[in-house]
């Protein structure tokens, strides 16, 4: 894509070698067969007018690319190899256009000829005249052009904020989760039942449901979770009048009828780009960090409630802790030493029941299988049956186990997470119809406003927002070093303090176009555009080197005022 960047310093070379021509006053000579003196006292002094702006031009669109060789985490792995490959190239292309092409030329290009063709002439000479017109009335032409730059730039605070660019993988990647407690044969009805419910729209052409975990246990998944792939009929087939976005939103006020089931909407890449950089499924995160579970379900029903409110909310949902059955079996010593029992011979005698017991070895050749004794399944669950068996004390009563021990149905932790040796909870959402920034900032103003976290508890932002503000955060400390180092090769390119300020000038105003075509397309400022706005600076700091450069020789060598230089330049 950056072959134009790679090309820039040979197309100025060559330029200056057919301007350098063309100004030479034609000759008889022109016509016989080249002088080879001639040609290369003509070739060598037009390569040395352009080889010190070309030299820096290019110097400095590499020490623009310096800031996204610190970007970390994701953002890191996607653009630093590009970068890499730039600026590698741009060297490469450097070395090539002040060696090679002066060389080639002079041996391709003929001593005589016009310096353009008729159309360009008259192109030219139009621009011209607008331009002394621009010059005539400077102040106007400046004060325009401010103008513009300032109300480009100020409207950059509302054009919104994301990471990356959301994508059309064109299909749909629909987590669902019932409650933890649900077995194997309901979570399929269920999942069977969504998969027929969404068959319904036209515009699906098939639904696969993953359930649970797969053999190589890739992905830690309970049975109450599931992976639904719907795949979606090209566009161009679907019912008028329905985008993907409306699609999607249909979708999920089908599925909110479901009793116990909460479905969070993504795209197949999009979930394991997001899954695999911070764990979150989602495109914004609320992480709640601290020791108590209970006190983290009351904070997250909190925070939910709270983002449910803010514009653009879709799929919000607290991360499961709690909700799995467990028969809980909690020994009465008291009890037992009355009996001249001890707590281990309670544990073996439930274990053997509830978890079984090795009996014997069934040999078949070589192999053997060991032979589990165990209660039968239903009574396994059945705190009742449990409470009916007997324990045999010392003396030989036998005891029925709820007389040593309290036995009772209770609800636990499906799962415990953590994080940085800290407990956690993620209340997750996506964000429909405006951007992610503004919307983690609008939910942060209301959190701050309704929520007092207790001593020992906190809260940080992830999924997708977590990695813009890392990139964000640390283009803003690098990008004006790298402002700097081109300032400092711009003053060592001309020696005065005043041109290469002039020169950085003209950044702001390159941004114009950038932030204009953002506006027109819809889009969002991303990771993306920051990285091309940033290869912008360079190829705008370079265009002004060779037009300063053009100038500067015009006022030294020819002796111009600065009105015609700048024209002619």
């Amino acid at each position: 894509i950056d072959f134009g960047l790679i090309v820039d310093g040979a197309v100025v070379m060559m330029e200056n070698f057919v301007r350098r021509r063309a100004a030479r006053p034609p000759t008889i000579a022109d016509t016989a067969p080249p002088n080879e003196d001639r040609r290369l006292e003509l070739f060598q002094t037009a390569a040395a007018e352009v080889a010190r702006p070309v030299l820096f031009g290019v110097l400095i669109i590499m020490a623009v690319y310096l800031p996204i060789f610190t970007l970390e985490g994701l953002e890191g792995k996607m653009f630093r190899p590009m970068a890499i490959t730039v600026c590698s190239a741009l060297l490469g292309s450097l070395v090539l256009s002040l060696t090679a092409v002066p060389v080639v030329s002079s041996y391709l290009l003929p001593l005589g000829g016009a310096h353009h063709d008729g159309w360009f002439e008259r192109v030219r000479t139009a621009y011209v005249a607008h331009l002394r017109d621009q010059m005539r009335f400077r102040s106007r032409t400046i004060g325009v052009a401010l103008g513009v730059v300032i109300l480009a730039v100020g409207s950059v605070p509302f054009l919104g904020t994301e990471f990356m660019p959301k994508l059309d993988e064109g299909s749909i990647l629909i987590e669902t989760r019932k409650l933890p407690s649900v077995s194997i044969d309901e979570s399929v009805e269920i999942s069977s039942r969504v998969e027929r419910q969404l068959r319904r729209f036209p515009e699906v052409a098939q639904v696969v449901t993953k359930l649970g975990r797969p053999d190589l246990a890739t992905e830690a998944m309970g049975i109450y979770q599931g992976d639904v792939y719907v795949q979606l009929h090209p566009i161009e087939t679907w019912p008028e009048g329905r985008t993907k976005d409306e699609l999607v939103s249909a979708m999920a006020a089908s599925l909110a009828d479901f009793p116990g089931l909460t479905s969070n909407f993504t795209q197949p890449m999009a979930m394991r780009l997001d899954e695999v950089v911070s764990g979150i499924k989602a495109d914004v995160a609320v992480k709640i960090f601290g020791p108590e579970a209970a006190v983290l379900e009351r904070l997250g029903a909190h925070v939910r409630t709270v983002i449910d409110q803010v514009n653009g909310a879709a799929d919000v949902q607290v991360e499961v802790l709690s909700g799995a059955a467990q028969v809980e079996i909690q020994i009465d010593r008291d009890a037992i030493a009355r009996y001249g029992l001890n707590v281990t011979d309670i544990q073996e005698m439930v274990e053997a029941a509830v978890g079984g017991i090795k009996a014997t070895e069934l040999l078949d050749g070589a192999k053997r299988f060991p032979v589990v004794v165990w209660l039968p399944g239903e009574v396994r669950r059945d705190a009742r049956a449990l409470a009916s068996l007997t324990v045999v004390a010392p003396r030989g009563e036998r005891i029925p186990l709820d007389r040593v021990a309290s036995i009772r149905e209770t609800r636990t932790p499906e799962a415990v997470t953590h994080e940085n040796a800290s407990r956690r909870l993620v209340v997750q959402c996506n964000v429909r119809g405006r951007d992610v920034g503004s919307f983690v900032a609008e939910a942060e103003r209301r959190l701050r406003a309704s929520l007092q976290l207790p001593t020992g508890y906190s809260i940080t932002w992830g999924g997708q927002f977590e990695n813009q503000q890392r990139a964000m955060t640390r283009l803003a400390v690098v990008l004006p070093l790298s402002l700097a180092i081109i300032f400092v090769l711009l003053f060592a390119t001309f020696g005065r303090l005043r041109w290469a300020l002039l020169i950085l000038v003209n950044v702001p105003f390159a941004l114009v176009g950038g932030i204009a075509a953002i506006w027109v397309r819809g889009l969002t400022l991303n990771l993306s555009a920051a990285v091309g706005f940033i290869a912008l600076f360079g190829v705008a700091v370079l265009n002004g080197v060779v037009m300063l450069a053009a100038i500067r020789a015009l006022r030294e060598d020819d002796g111009l005022p600065v009105s015609e230089a700048t024209l002619a330049g």
